[in-house]
């Protein structure tokens, strides 16, 4: 047992308090594990036979995923009216999910970058997923405004084409910047993502058998050999990409919510809403992470000590955070409403509670504020299911948040005259079902030909505890 009196003499008495509390402080890998454990424990869920369920859950992602191209084809061949927009409801379903899925998709660089440039490094196992959610949720919120432009054989229109082509894009239109915003971050991310997993593809080259996957990986890895120089290359870049990623994540959460605040109707005329946009990303990315990550725990027995409890609470703690954050825009937005004297302003909100889509907002109340309220209880943090749960529930009040924001705004805005009920048709709903399985899809697809934990990162917290256990209680000097 490591006491104080078992420290060298020559530390200070906050030094030794220091490096109790962190000999204390539970550990990010648990058991014990070593180098070549961590890496078999990684790498055997691509190398080994795909587990039942998880092609119990293939064929269920790979089921929904078919309403895609159905809802489609369908959509193409026949007109934007098989949607239920009407007037003034211009924006329905496709908008509030595009919101929904590229909230996601911010989420999860901006968690793998903030916790990389902060240094946290319960980070290390959870940050592969993170990314790879970002790629798959951007690619579900593209569907979106692809198809509803109306004429998708013109989507050009908005890419940046030589001048030649004599096409001038309106830079004041909404739909330019979300192009522009979206683009550059995917980029970005996809470069963040990949260059990350270049070590790991690097493992898996040179423990493949077969001589296809070896060539295959040896491509995708540029030839990385390790070197000294190589890493230091690499730490660097993936450093600079953090920083910029950081950036870009939190201007384009901003640009997407302008798409709603830079207009004058009541409801989406807010300041609050670039703020609100981005605590609320980074709090539907860590309830979608947890939603990935506790069913792969306990599907690979192996990661639960690489995905530890420590993990799971830390996840919790930060939704407790943001979500607390979210209510108080909540109830700022009230308060703006009521203190402004503006009747227009104050009846979106009294339509929000006591209207016809009034359940949508006391379904975003109850799971974005008051269930995240239960991880105060250290018991609801440490049990993955019940966290798996909540996840999912406030997944659900995230959704119920875009639909409150867009749909009741339209349906009821200045004129009475005006009112109207909107109402998604099937093609609507099969659209957001397609996106949820596609998004699935991709990410067991991932799980099966790319290592979900960074090997090599989750490798340094081995070595970074092996160091302090070395150097704390014998001659060496910690400081910390």
């Amino acid at each position: 047992m490591i006491s104080k009196s078992t420290l060298p003499g020559r530390l200070t008495e906050e030094q030794k308090e220091r490096v109790l509390q962190e000999l204390k402080r539970e550990p990010l890998v648990l058991n014990d594990r070593n180098y070549g454990w961590i890496t078999d424990a990684v790498c055997s869920i691509v190398e080994e036979p795909a587990k039942p369920q998880w092609w119990i859950a293939l064929i269920i992602a790979l089921v929904l995923s078919l309403f895609l191209p159905v809802t489609i084809v369908y959509f193409i061949s026949t007109g934007l009216g098989v949607w239920g927009l009407n007037s003034p409801v211009f924006w329905g379903l496709a908008i509030l999910n595009f919101v929904f899925w590229i909230e996601i998709g911010h989420a999860g660089t901006l968690i793998s970058a903030i916790l990389l440039l902060t240094r946290q490094k319960w980070r290390n196992s959870i940050n592969r997923a993170a990314e790879a959610m970002t790629i798959f949720s951007v690619l579900c919120a593209a569907v979106f405004p692809l198809f509803h432009i109306g004429r998708q054989w013109m989507f050009w229109y908005l890419v940046p084409v030589p001048e030649s082509y004599a096409v001038w894009q309106n830079f004041r239109a909404a739909l330019l910047w979300d192009e522009f915003a979206v683009g550059t971050y995917f980029t970005v991310s996809c470069l963040f993502w990949y260059f990350g997993l270049i070590p790991d593809i690097a493992v898996l080259r040179d423990r493949a058998e077969k001589r296809w996957k070896k060539r295959l990986y040896h491509v995708l890895c540029w030839g990385w050999s390790g070197s000294a120089a190589q890493w230091h290359n690499y730490e660097l870049g993936y450093l600079c990409l953090g920083g910029i990623a950081t950036v870009l994540v939190v201007s384009v959460a901003s640009v997407v919510s302008t798409d709603f605040a830079t207009t004058i109707l009541p409801g989406w005329h807010e300041t609050i809403f670039p703020p609100d946009f981005i605590t609320g990303a980074i709090f539907s990315g860590f309830a979608m992470i947890a939603t990935l990550l506790i069913p792969l725990r306990a599907l690979y027995p192996q990661l639960k000590d690489l995905i530890t409890p420590k993990h799971i609470d830390n996840m919790a703690r930060v939704m407790l955070a943001t979500g607390s954050m979210v209510g108080y825009s909540y109830i700022i937005e009230l308060f703006t409403a009521w203190y402004s004297s503006n009747v227009y302003e104050r009846y979106v909100f009294w339509n929000r509670i006591f209207g016809p889509y009034g359940i949508a907002y006391f379904l975003m109340f109850g799971f974005n504020v008051l269930l995240p309220q239960l991880f105060w209880l250290k018991r609801i943090r440490l049990s993955p299911w019940t966290v798996f749960i909540l996840s999912l529930m406030i997944n659900v009040g995230m959704w119920a948040e875009r639909f409150v924001i867009v749909v009741t705004a339209l349906s009821r805005d200045f004129l009475p005259g005006s009112w109207r009920m909107y109402y998604p048709t099937w093609v609507d709903i099969g659209l957001f079902v397609g996106t949820v399985g596609f998004f699935f899809l991709l990410f067991l697809l991932f799980t099966r030909f790319f290592p979900v934990i960074a090997i090599s990162e989750v490798k340094t917290l081995v070595y970074e505890k092996e160091r302090k256990e070395k150097d704390s209680p014998g001659g060496g000097v910690y400081e910390g």
